[in-house]
């Protein structure tokens, strides 16, 4: 069965940083993009970033430059290294596997807080 985990969640103050981890289970995901996204209460889900199983990667503008997502296929693990964290990047953050039929596997989510 397959699994996603996140972990690396937690309370930090405005300019801290927190690496967030999303391992795989069940099934090797290095041929597939992982996608970071997340959400805050009353809003819409939405895309952080994603890698590529070429390494390939892409960054909302809002986390562009502060943010960094990194995979180690060795662990089927995939990293997202927030830095410089503001108050508004507060929300649940969630990975995201999208297979070859283009099935999605969800993690459960992790929950970044970010005080000013």
């Amino acid at each position: 069965q397959v699994q996603l985990v996140e972990s690396g969640g937690g309370l930090v103050q405005a300019g801290g940083s927190l690496r967030l981890s999303c391992a795989a289970s069940g099934r090797t995901f290095s041929s597939y993009a992982i996608t970071w996204f997340r959400q805050a209460p009353g809003k819409e889900r939405e895309l952080v970033a994603d890698i590529h199983s070429g390494y390939l990667t892409y960054y909302a503008d809002s986390v562009r430059g502060r943010f960094t997502i990194s995979r180690d296929n060795a662990k089927n693990t995939v990293y997202l290294q927030m830095n410089s964290l503001k108050p508004e990047d507060t929300a649940v953050y969630y990975c995201r596997v999208r297979d070859s039929s283009s099935y999605d596997y969800w993690g459960q989510g992790t929950q970044v807080t970010v005080s000013s």
